[in-house]
């Protein structure tokens, strides 16, 4: 009943009145590893960050120390999906060569970039090269955006 009150007080020759205009909080930022090197080398975190950034939803396997034949290092390994990931990071690009060198390509896909070895095992041909480019594309560069 208020309202039929109101209405009928206005006159048409005035304007409706307008509301202000309602201020939108920007949403906050992206919580971001500033841990996390930008050093034209690859670490842990990088990795995951890139992969997820790709679409790939990791999850961590924790898995016993034994270190992979061929390998100097041991792996960070990651479920994805129904396939794996398997991370070698290597103090060095020079370590890295010497280790894939012996790696078999015909079973897995492998990729090479800077200090990073990474073998992807699965039978998604599309997810294997999303898997590829998205390392392939290079470490995080010095001077980037975190």
């Amino acid at each position: 009943m208020f309202l039929c009150v109101l209405a009928a007080c206005t006159k048409e020759s005035e304007p409706a009145p307008q509301s202000a205009p309602i201020a939108i909080a920007p949403p906050p930022p992206a919580t971001i590893n500033v841990d996390c090197p930008h050093n034209g080398k690859w670490a842990a975190c990088s990795v995951e960050r890139r992969l997820r950034q790709s679409g790939f939803v990791l999850k961590k396997i924790e898995e016993d120390t034994t270190k992979f034949a061929g390998f100097s290092v041991k792996p960070i390994i990651y479920q994805l999906g129904k396939s794996r990931a398997q991370i070698f990071i290597y103090a060095d690009s020079a370590a890295q060569a010497r280790d894939v060198v012996r790696v078999d390509t015909t079973a897995v896909t492998l990729v090479r970039s800077a200090n990073l070895a990474a073998i992807y095992i699965g039978n998604n041909p599309r997810q294997a090269e999303r898997f590829a480019l998205a390392l392939s594309a290079g470490a995080p560069q010095p001077g980037s955006p975190r």
